[in-house]
């Protein structure tokens, strides 16, 4: 497949963010979505990335208006001042030689898309537009687009997408990072794990460290590190009658970080290996986010008429001895709400002239006068 250009708006950098930037509201407002699609989760092993989803939102939200921008910022949680400057920094934070973090803007080609729009993806997302055909191959491009910046761990984000697709945001996120801390391979043991369905055997990982621990009323939590970056795997395991998406609620997450401190742990953990495919479009419209996917939505900033027709994400885990590999994408699709009417009109309604031509060529294959439609002989005689 030919690449695909890139074009960026024109003469924008990447900001640098304000010490300011607002990410801790951010922060707030993607725990309280991880917990709010962990409730909804309808599968035993579940995996999201609540970033991710919070990355696609907030770059569509850079052309939304009205109370379609205010209905994206009261579910997602976002500052009134706007949530760009914040998941510039979040970026900036993160992304080490270990996370690695990417957006990207699929456009149709010839769609006009709003200046200030691209701006804002431009400085603060470091996203530039790839035009496509949508008709043609607009799905395997992006997916060819997520494989690249997954390290092919998602192969695919769209099985499909309408011909009548106008636009895509997408983001990617991928890590792979080591144990501070590894697990011994010859210390991993097939041991019972207490699944809902009753009992099953599986490889238990040991570790035994100082580690920093915390605990709960209901609830223990390990923080396991990862060598060589700022980022870590934070293990809670209930103690009580506690279910494991009330695990991650925001109250407990905070008690958590409030709560760490150093200890000798033993630690038994299964390794685990999965992924999960989540139809967002349900859920946030669940937790109010409705005007973005109705024909009428404000995405003026964008292009007029636009709307959120579907919103998908793909992540997988792999958890083992040695670390983890995760990688999430997320992609919205976006239709216009109607056309405008025509501005040239053909009407074949008197007697008129056709040919079928060989474009490259110029080539005409065949050509003929229709005078009289009604007539279906056409003249035609038969040969004796």
């Amino acid at each position: 497949m030919a690449a695909v250009p890139t074009l960026t708006a024109e003469g924008v950098e990447r900001a640098t963010p304000p010490g300011d930037a607002p990410v801790a509201d951010v922060a707030t407002g993607t725990a309280r979505l991880g917990h709010e699609l962990a409730a909804r989760a309808t599968t035993t092993n579940w995996l999201c990335s609540p970033l991710s989803v919070a990355y696609t939102f907030a770059m569509v939200r850079a052309g939304a208006g009205g109370e379609t921008a205010a209905e994206i910022d009261r579910v997602f949680g976002f500052p009134e001042g706007g949530p760009h400057a914040a998941f510039n920094a979040i970026a900036r934070a993160t992304a080490t030689d270990r996370v690695h973090i990417a957006n990207g803007l699929f456009t149709q080609q010839g769609l006009p898309v709003g200046e200030a729009f691209l701006a804002v993806l431009a400085s603060h997302y470091g996203a530039g537009v790839h035009p496509v055909d949508f008709a043609r191959d607009g799905a395997e491009i992006v997916n060819a687009w997520v494989r690249e910046q997954t390290a092919e761990r998602i192969p695919r984000l769209f099985d499909a997408l309408s011909p009548a697709t106008r636009l895509v945001l997408a983001n990617a996120i991928y890590l792979k990072a080591e144990w501070r801390h590894p697990f011994a391979e010859r210390g991993t043991t097939d041991e019972p794990f207490a699944r809902p369905g009753g009992p099953v055997r599986v490889p238990m990982m040991h570790l035994s460290a100082d580690l920093p621990y915390a605990a709960g009323a209901d609830w223990q939590a390990v923080e396991l590190p990862y060598k060589g970056a700022d980022l870590a795997m934070r293990v809670i395991v209930p103690t009580g009658d506690q279910t494991p998406d009330a695990l991650v609620a925001p109250d407990v997450l905070a008690a958590v970080t409030r709560s760490l401190g150093s200890a000798y742990v033993d630690l038994a953990m299964p390794r685990f290996d999965y992924g999960s495919h989540i139809d967002l479009v349900r859920i946030l419209a669940a937790l109010g986010l409705r005007r973005s996917f109705a024909p009428g939505a404000d995405f003026g900033g964008i292009h007029p008429g636009l709307h959120v027709d579907g919103a998908v994400q793909r992540a997988t885990v792999t958890v083992d001895e040695w670390g983890t590999e995760a990688a999430a994408a997320t992609g919205l699709m976006m239709l216009t709400s109607m056309r405008p009417p025509p501005t040239t009109v053909v009407r074949a309604d008197v007697p008129f002239a056709f040919a079928i031509v060989h474009p490259p060529t110029g080539v005409p294959l065949f050509a003929g006068i229709v005078a009289d439609p009604s007539d279906t002989t056409g003249g035609r005689r038969d040969t004796p």
